[in-house]
This record gives C-alpha cells, structure tokens and sequence, in this order.
C-alpha cells in the first residue's frame, strides 16, 4: 500500500473562493498534562484543558488540525507563563496565521488553615491563562482566577430584627500584568475584600468565627467588586484588569452581578 503523503489530497490547504477570513479556528477543550509554578512547593502536577486557536486569511479553505495536537505535545509537560509566547509564536508561524489564542484553564489547589482550630484543608480554584498573538505581532498575557466567597447582604442585616441572608459569590479577575505576581497572591486579594473567605475544612470554633466575620463584614455585590478593583489599583504589577462578581442569591431564583473594568492607557 503505497502511503506516501506526496499522493494524498490536502483539501485543508486550497484556495477558498469566498473571501471571508474566519477570526478564530482550531481545537477547543482539549485535555492535556502540565506543571504550573506554586509558591509553596515549587511545582504543582495538574491537567489542563486547552484551547488553540489561530486566524485563518480568506483564501485558505481550512486550517491544518493536526499541527494544533503537535504543537501542545511537543511540549510535553513543561508549559508555563514563561512557554506560552514561544508555544504561539510557533502555532502562529506553523500554521501560516497573522494572530493566534491560546487558552490554558486549570484547577489549582491551595492548601489552607481553619481561621481557629488550625486544621489544613485543600481549596481549589479555577485558573486561565490566556495568550494572543495580534495582526501587527504584539504578544498579550492575561490571567484568570475564578474565587468562590462568602458575602452577607447590608440591606439584610439592617432591615431584620435578627440575622441575616448571605449567599456563596464568585470573584473572577482576568488580569494584564506588568510583572510576575503569583495565583496565590490574587486569590489572598480578593478573598480579603468579601465578606469572609471559604476554606474546605472547618470545625465547630472556625464555624463560629466565619459565620460572624460575615455577619460583621456585610458586602453588596457593588462592594465585593469596588473592593477588589481597589485593591488590584494599589498593585503596580498589574497594568489593567476585568473584576466580576456573581452573587448566588440565598433569597432568589437568580443571581445578582457586578463587573468593573480598566483597560491599557
């Protein structure tokens, strides 16, 4: 059988009549093995999901899929904020596109102390990292952190004779940076500005302690994101961002959200 790819048809790489260019073409949600840097140990083994994607000119009818594949497993392990603009340089170039995406979303796992008893316990968080390559060759870096939190409502605890409603939040910030600033480092800044923080592990003292700390630092959803804005506005390494929060409402059958954005100047 006569196997030589010099006889096989590439339909991928023939011209296309239409002359529309597709923003965005490649492989979506594709699991893969990594290392990412943690402050603590050094090294933390987890598996990623990715996205790869790159801009495909009007002319071309379809994009190689393959070489997507190639390119993550050529790298085998050892992908990192630092081998992200090489890995798009190369999808960029290989795959004869003007600008490419690259998507890394991951859980990353903090370990934590009970705010009384001391007991240790694992907190996980959703984590992205997010690179493009644009027309004119610029490289941008992003990173997303998705933290879940506790927030008691002001509106609840003033109006009621006693108690209060609160509800579990998530926090997500997608943030441009100037230098390196560690996932562990976002996640203690935002956790900081809810109304009290989660851990996987509580005894009945910690139980205690995280329901008063709420009750005693009552958050709106418009608190919870002007907070962490200007917390993130104090850090000079981080050079523009997306703060959004989403309140699981106790009381109703949705939820209630907020986003603030800086951009580049």
């Amino acid at each position: 059988m006569n196997t030589a790819t010099d006889n096989i048809p590439d339909i991928q790489s023939s011209a296309d009549s239409r002359r529309i260019a597709i923003d965005k073409v490649g492989i979506k949600g594709i699991r893969h093995p990594v290392q990412v840097k943690d402050r603590t140990s050094g090294v933390q083994h987890t598996i990623a999901y990715f996205n790869m994607y790159v801009g495909l000119p009007h002319d071309f009818k379809g994009t190689h899929m393959s070489r997507f594949v190639e390119i993550l497993n050529s790298r085998e392990r050892e992908i990192s904020v630092e081998s992200f603009e090489p890995m798009l340089r190369e999808m960029v170039s290989k795959l004869e596109a003007e600008t490419g995406h690259l998507e890394m979303s991951f859980p990353y796992f903090i370990n934590k102390a009970a705010p009384v008893s001391g007991v240790e316990s694992l907190m996980d968080y959703d984590v992205t990292f997010l690179g493009e390559i644009s027309s004119d060759g610029r490289y941008d870096f992003r990173i997303r952190v998705v933290v879940p939190a506790t927030s008691l409502c002001p509106c609840s605890k003033q109006i009621s004779a006693y108690g209060a409603h609160n509800q579990r939040s998530h926090v997500t910030v997608t943030a441009a940076l100037e230098s390196h600033v560690w996932i562990e480092e976002l996640v203690t800044l935002i956790e900081r500005q809810a109304s009290c923080e989660l851990f996987g592990l509580l005894k009945r003292p910690d139980e205690k302690y995280v329901t008063e700390r709420a009750y005693d630092n009552p958050k709106f959803v418009e608190d919870m994101v002007r907070d962490v804005a200007n917390a993130l506005n104090q850090d000079e390494r981080v050079r523009a961002y997306v703060v959004e929060c989403e309140n699981f409402e106790s009381i109703h059958n949705h939820s209630a959200y907020a986003l603030i954005e800086k951009t580049v100047d």
